[in-house]
């Protein structure tokens, strides 16, 4: 028995000393020296932890709370348990495998056809084992390819946790502006009915046309329907961000106004190389690519012969009293050889098939950071021309304010028609509108740069932070 235990283990240390692919390796890809829309040399703007890119405390707490309750991201947290459990399971395959087993019957069979049967009774104990010699490295390729789908999981969950924090942050800011734009227009209507009243009362002395009542009247509906169409979309914003927070539909608590957004964009956005260690979907990509690959191999090794070790020790007794003594004791060992030969075609089309699922992997992956790439040169645009284009319009609305004044005394004096007002008027209240909808796209535009890049999160930063806050 020692003997045979020894050889046992022998064989299975030694088992598995070949794998029939070569160990994944990071491809070569196509990575920009920099970014084109980035000059600046320096720290990334994505190695700032987001609640010290959004420090708006309303905003942090609304973030937080979405971590907690986003039901997108719960599942996503579920599917890490899958991965891992699975990994366990797909692990386990390279170790024995030992069973107990006991069984205690008593009996006797019909004395009508053996006449000489007497009551029995048997008692038996033991333990079976059972272990495949992984000799091509089938059972460590497929450990690899779930290690790598744990990995792949996990960038999953924090490219959800990303796009979560910039989701609610736009949300946020897109509300924000909504209720700018609805209080520019409630403000609208209350100078164009003012307007309208004082018009009417010098048409009812005769000192105006009716042509001028018509037009205030129209200019203060259209102001009146801006008021009706911002109320909805603030309602709408509300609810869609209550949904990302993980709760019903309902209003939402308000913090900092859109210019008290202390919102910084100054700060480079460093090396493209940077984007595969820092991007979550990039991991994730990647990782998949490299699960796949190590699938080719288990698919080779099914090509291969199989080994198998099977071997029970136990014992066994009609008495129970005499399972201590030495003759009770039964063992067995056993090797199972498994060769294919005719569905060898079959296995090789398997392999190649899984084959091309890596080079689909491949491919998805170089989509994937070309994409990403793309979506910084975007944000890094969007962010400097958003910036110059807000300052256009605030220059603009300054100028709109002064020319609605200078326009409004003209015509009080006589000197212009009321048509000149309208202009005036029309031009303030758009260019106000698009002053606070720039302001709000510019600030979008640093939280997708943020995004793009690879954010600044992580669970322990973020347990941190929560702790410091006292969520």
């Amino acid at each position: 028995m020692k003997r045979h235990a020894i050889a046992m283990a022998l064989t299975i240390t030694l088992g598995g000393c070949t794998t029939l692919t070569p160990d994944y390796e990071r491809p070569q890809l196509d990575v920009p020296a920099q970014f084109i829309g980035s000059k600046e040399a320096g720290e990334s703007i994505s190695n700032l932890t987001w609640w010290k890119l959004l420090s708006d405390e309303q905003l942090q707490a609304l973030i937080r709370t979405a971590l907690e309750n986003n039901k997108d991201l719960l599942a996503s947290l579920a599917r890490i348990s899958e991965a891992r459990q699975l990994l366990i399971v797909t692990q386990a395959n390279q170790y024995p495998f030992i069973d107990i087993l006991g069984d205690a019957s008593r009996g006797r069979q019909s004395k009508v056809l053996v006449p000489s049967a007497n009551t029995r009774s048997n008692y038996a104990v033991g333990a079976d084992l059972s272990f495949e010699l992984d000799l091509w490295g089938k059972l460590r390729r497929a450990t690899e390819a779930s290690q790598a789908d744990l990995l792949s999981t996990e960038a999953s969950y924090r490219n959800v946790t990303i796009s979560l924090v910039s989701s609610v942050a736009n949300a946020y800011l897109i509300l924000r502006d909504l209720d700018e734009r609805l209080a520019i227009s409630e403000r609208t209507v209350v100078t164009r009915q003012h307007s309208l009243d004082i018009i009417q009362a010098r048409f009812d002395k005769g000192t105006v046309s009716e042509l001028d009542v018509n037009q205030a009247q129209i200019e203060l509906a259209v102001a009146q329907a801006a008021v009706s169409v911002f109320q909805r979309q603030v309602i709408q914003t509300e609810n869609a961000l209550q949904v990302l927070l993980g709760n019903n539909p309902g209003p939402v608590k308000r913090g900092e106004s859109l210019e008290q957004q202390a919102i910084t964009p100054d700060v480079p956005a460093g090396l493209p190389s940077e984007l595969l260690q820092r991007r979550p979907d990039l991991i994730a990509a990647e990782q998949r690519l490299a699960a796949e690959t190590a699938r080719i191999g288990v698919a080779e090794a099914l090509r291969y012969p199989n080994i198998s070790l099977t071997g029970s020790l136990g014992l066994a007794s009609d008495d129970l009293s005499d399972l201590t003594s030495s003759d009770a004791q039964t063992w067995n060992l056993a090797g199972n050889l498994l060769a294919p030969i005719f569905n060898s075609g079959q296995l090789k089309a398997q392999a190649n098939a899984q084959r091309a699922r890596a080079e689909q992997a491949l491919l998805a992956y170089q989509s994937t950071l070309q994409n990403a790439f793309r979506e910084v040169e975007d944000a890094l645009v969007a962010v400097r021309t958003y910036r110059a284009e807000h300052g256009a319009r605030q220059r603009q609305a300054v100028a709109a304010r002064n020319a609605a004044r200078l326009s409004r005394a003209r015509y009080d004096g006589g000197v212009v028609d009321y048509l000149e007002v309208l202009d005036s008027e029309r031009s303030l209240f758009n260019a106000e509108l698009d002053e606070s909808a720039t302001l709000q796209q510019y600030l979008t535009a640093i939280v997708q740069l943020y995004k793009a890049l690879g954010g600044g999160w992580n669970p322990e930063a973020l347990q941190t932070n929560a702790a410091s806050n006292g969520t």
